[in-house]
Order: C-alpha cells, then structure tokens, then sequence
C-alpha cells in the first residue's frame, strides 16, 4: 500500500475528476488534519526524524 500527498488547486475540474476516477477505481481517501508548525516539530522529535537541537552561537535567546 503507498500513500500519496497531493496539492492542487480546488478550481481546477480536470484534477477534480481525475482524483474521482481514481477513488471509483479503488483508491480510498484518508482525511488529513492541519498541524501548527509546533505540532508539526514535537511530531519530528518523537517519531526521532530530529535527534538534536541547535542553540544560537552567541548562547542568547532571540527577542519576538
């Protein structure tokens, strides 16, 4: 089994119905959900895709 990340554009109905054929054909539609860019890294760090954090050269933290 493979898993496939698509995007596209939503107007575009050549796409649409290409994507409607396939999932008639027997492909299965998995729902995805939205990830802050913080979920998105502590999500890297436990599945181990980051081992090891960096810390600024001057030891300082920066101002935001």
């Amino acid at each position: 089994m493979a898993t496939l990340t698509l995007n596209y554009d939503g107007k575009n109905t050549l796409i649409k119905s290409i994507l409607h054929s396939a999932i008639l054909a027997g492909a299965t539609q998995v729902a995805t959900k939205k990830m802050s860019p913080l979920d998105m890294a502590l999500e890297d760090v436990r599945l181990g895709r980051v081992t090891t954090v960096c810390k600024p050269k001057n030891g300082k933290r920066n101002k935001q």
